[in-house]
């Protein structure tokens, strides 16, 4: 489910929904994972108790002008759509992995908010250039 908080669809802001998804396969992957390797379960339960701490934390907002992170209401990175050259998302099938590309700096970022969403607004606030695929 994502949130609109703007009426007007020009000035609309997008949130992202959060997905559990990803957080929760890594932890019920590594209870039975513990019966045979205790050593790979240990780590890939704390890194999907670390994303499930990050979705419920962290808030994707897509503006008309930039995505806007916030953690717990704060905004902590803002990210404007002029300096972004290329984005994917990794795995259609599941997607577990967002990049994109800015002039300066590279970033990926696991799915933990609603994919769906996600390539939806990234395909009307930052379309792809063909030159760039």
């Amino acid at each position: 489910m994502t949130s609109v908080t703007s009426s007007s669809s020009a000035n609309q802001t997008v949130e992202l929904s959060p997905s559990y998804t990803i957080p929760l396969v890594l932890i019920g992957v590594s209870i039975p994972l513990l019966l045979v390797q205790p050593w790979v379960s240990l780590p890939l339960a704390l890194f999907g108790l670390f994303l499930l701490f990050q979705t419920v934390a962290i808030r994707l907002q897509f503006t008309p002008t930039d995505l806007d992170v916030y953690r717990s209401n704060q905004l902590i990175r803002r990210f404007p759509y002029t300096e972004w050259t290329n984005w994917r998302i990794f795995w259609t099938p599941f997607p577990i992995l967002f990049y994109f590309r800015e002039v300066k700096s590279i970033h990926f970022l696991p799915i933990i908010f609603d994919p769906k969403t996600l390539k939806t607004c990234l395909e009307q606030y930052c379309p792809l250039d063909d030159s760039n695929l």
